[in-house]
């Protein structure tokens, strides 16, 4: 038997359809403008943070309720994101952590035999991700960026620094630096016995849905774990959501709840700061990630700004992910106002942390 659907119907059912997502389009509209006070500071602070910048806020129960494209530039523009990256790498090496393939405390020597000829024998994967190896560095720049077209590879890059001298002991002194995370990168390599890049898209750009998001070059430059990504603002909020839910981004598991716990967990003390970038002066340092606030030992809010401007945060006490994310050069000293405009944020959320 067979039945006939008066097109009548058909038309109702595709008009109700073609109402419910408008309707749905427009309630996210209106979500994303009811914030009037974040769209005054921006407007003050346009001079200063350049006329070509995506701004995004995400509220913990998975809503998006703001979200600002400025000038020739929109959620989908790619972009370097220079140490932002950092909070990338960090995350990677805690996916082998969860699979017990590494240790934070495991000694890199175990996989860099060079280390030990240069008396280097107590640095670990803990004190890379902290910034806490001990050996002399130099303040990161645009220049010494360019310095890496000598080395082929990562492996190159990490093997010249087994002959650097060393400033401290590890674990006693904090020097902001590329060195630490491109070591842990390159043991990652060791590990799986793959290119650092190859493993970030697997491991973490795939099932974050991050398609525009990727540590390969284009010139064919060396991978650069501490800064060399390239991302979107809508592919970075996906890695911002999947932190602040603990670890879960849309219904999967990128993370153990313990290892976001870890990545959360204060490394240092103020005392031990002996190079900080302008801009992330007095905070603290976790594991890939600057300490805004803290409480108890724990990261209650965490960023990790980029040399070009790019700003990400999380507010776990608030519940939400913030992010300002920037074409153009912009540098790190432009913090007053991200403190400024995370202000202006706060004020729109309870602060449950007790």
């Amino acid at each position: 038997m067979t039945y006939k659907i008066p097109s009548v119907c058909i038309k109702g059912i595709s008009l109700f359809a073609i109402l419910l997502i408008l309707q749905s389009q427009l309630q996210a509209v209106f979500a994303q403008q009811k914030f009037p006070e974040l769209d005054d500071i921006l407007t003050q602070k346009q001079k200063l943070l350049g006329k070509d910048f995506v701004v995004m806020v995400w509220k913990k129960d998975d809503t998006l309720i703001y979200k600002k494209e400025l000038g020739d530039f929109n959620s989908k523009t790619q972009a370097p994101i220079a140490s932002c990256s950092k909070w990338l790498t960090a995350a990677l090496v805690m996916t082998f952590v969860d699979e017990g393939k590494l240790s934070l405390d495991d000694k890199i020597t175990k996989w860099l035999p060079e280390y030990e000829k240069y008396a280097k024998n107590y640095i670990t994967i803990r004190t890379c991700l902290s910034h806490m190896t001990g050996i002399r560095s130099e303040p990161v720049s645009i220049l010494k960026l360019l310095e890496r077209k000598k080395f082929n590879n990562l492996e190159d890059e990490v093997n010249s620094f087994a002959s650097k001298d060393i400033q401290a002991n590890p674990g006693e002194e904090f020097r902001y630096s590329d060195i630490g995370l491109n070591i842990a990168g390159r043991i990652l390599e060791i590990i799986s016995k793959r290119r650092f890049d190859v493993l970030a898209r697997q491991r973490l750009f795939v099932p974050l849905l991050m398609r525009r998001t990727s540590f390969s070059s284009l010139d064919g430059s060396v991978v650069n774990p501490s800064g060399g990504a390239v991302s979107s603002p809508e592919d970075y909020m996906h890695f911002l959501i999947m932190l602040m839910n603990k670890g879960l981004y849309q219904g999967r598991r990128i993370l153990s709840e313990a290892a976001v716990n870890e990545m959360l967990t204060i490394q240092t003390n103020h005392g031990q700061i002996k190079y900080a970038p302008k801009g992330t002066e007095g905070y603290n340092y976790a594991l890939g990630a600057w300490v805004a606030e803290e409480k108890d030992g724990k990261a209650t809010a965490v960023t990790s700004p980029g040399l070009f401007g790019t700003w990400p945060l999380i507010d776990y006490c608030r519940g939400y992910a913030y992010l300002f994310f920037v074409k153009n050069l912009l540098g790190e000293e432009k913090a007053d106002a991200q403190i400024e405009i995370k202000g202006v944020i706060d004020e729109k959320f309870t602060h449950t942390c007790q």
